[in-house]
């Protein structure tokens, strides 16, 4: 068996070949992420396995792309070692490498495809031309690479004879192949900005954006909010003994008071509590910037997981995760958190949305004004809050005009 498979107890920790000069800076970086002793050490020693199995065959740092990471691993599977066996298990030290510029980044080859090429024009046109947040952008190019994916033949000539009734019949058969699954709301939005990219571009001849069909999604009903019991519930199920618990407490406050969408709770960062004049700064969507009250009992909450719960990190985020590495929580994990939290109350379970729904309600069952609430939800566009009139039932029944009776028939 070659040395660098050779068994921890067999070998103290010393790191050969290219990649030797970054093992203490590999023990610093995972340091200031919050993982234990042990842990550094298990991603030390593969760190040396992977230096050792370069320097064996003649190759420095710079020749470590994803392909040779996928071999090494092979190697190590087949070599029957049971531990390291997968390039996630390598994630911490492959990502550390690439942050030092040390080994390449993954997909540093230009893209051959056509359909490839396509994506990153698309891309940098989200970005620089509509401004769009990184996650949209993610999400956009997602729907947009399984769509190119359905279409036959080249995909220049695919595009330049594209009719109508196939981007009409697309929507359909997709929402036939997730049948069961939860509602999708973002392929519509995404296909008409795909489509209208490639019109503005010439790739299609004609506008076909307007073929997408009209989903149940963009005609508006009531907005479907969590209600105030459930919301108690949540909020009383959350253990502020424990440091998870104490975290949650404070998302799911802030959620509730402050009416965050996910994202933005996912993205506060501690610069953006400002103690003393009581504000937050909340980062919104289209780049959009708010400043907030920070109300007493939230402000509370979040000093409570500062002093008491929120591991030692660098990381600028308010709210990390309870587990090494301590970086910033994703949208999907603030939806986690308050789905955890449904579980545990032993209500239905609801997500962000719903909780920013139930604010904005409150506040009109209180009698605010339309102004207020939209204020309060930061909406670009007043039209976006109108859909909470159909909410007020007595408001819109006061400027009911009666049914004149007619005759009898």
């Amino acid at each position: 068996m070659n040395s660098f498979f050779l068994p921890r107890q067999a070998r103290r920790i010393v790191v050969p070949g290219p990649l030797g000069v970054f093992a203490d800076g590999l023990r610093r970086d995972l340091a200031g992420q919050g993982y234990a002793l042990d842990t550094v050490t298990d991603h030390v020693h593969r760190l040396a396995d992977l230096s050792g199995w370069l320097a064996g065959r003649g190759l420095s740092a710079a020749d470590l792309t994803e392909e040779a990471a996928w071999q090494f691993v092979a190697e190590r599977r087949a070599a029957g070692c049971r531990t390291g066996t997968s390039t996630r298990a390598f994630a911490p030290v492959l990502g550390y490498l690439r942050r030092a510029g040390a080994v390449p980044p993954p997909g540093r080859a230009a893209p051959v495809a056509e359909v490839d090429v396509l994506l990153a024009d698309y891309q940098s046109y989200l970005e620089a031309e509509r401004g769009l947040s990184a996650g949209t952008v993610r999400h956009y190019l997602r729907y947009a690479r399984a769509f190119l994916a359905g279409l036959a033949g080249p995909l220049g000539q695919a595009l330049a004879g594209l009719p109508a009734g196939q981007v009409t019949g697309y929507v359909p058969e997709r929402a036939r192949r997730r049948e069961g699954a939860p509602q999708d709301l973002v392929v519509l939005p995404a296909l008409r900005s795909l489509l209208r990219y490639l019109h503005v571009t010439g790739r299609t001849g004609l506008p076909l954006a307007g073929a997408v069909p009209a989903g149940r999604s963009w005609k508006p009903g009531l907005p479907r909010a969590a209600s105030a019991d459930d919301l108690r519930a949540v909020l009383a199920a959350c253990d502020r003994q424990s440091a998870g618990g104490r975290r949650d407490y404070a998302i799911v406050l802030a959620l509730t008071r402050l009416a965050l969408r996910g994202g933005e709770a996912a993205r506060l960062r501690l610069a953006d509590v400002d103690w003393r004049s009581g504000e937050l700064r909340i980062a919104g969507k289209g780049g959009r910037t708010d400043i907030l009250p920070l109300r007493a009992d939230v402000g509370e909450a979040m000093a409570d997981y500062l002093l008491h719960a929120r591991p030692a990190t660098m990381s600028p985020n308010l709210f990390v995760a309870v587990k090494a590495p301590f970086g910033a929580l994703a949208v999907s994990s603030v939806t986690g958190v308050l789905w955890w939290a449904c579980e545990r109350a032993g209500v239905p379970r609801f997500g962000p949305h719903r909780v920013r729904h139930a604010a904005a309600c409150g506040l009109l069952a209180a009698g605010a004004p339309m102004e207020e609430i939209s204020q309060l939800l930061r909406h670009a566009q007043q039209r976006t809050t109108a859909i909470y009139a159909k909410v007020d039932q007595a408001r819109l029944a006061e400027l009911a005009v009666p049914c004149p009776e007619g005759a009898a028939r």
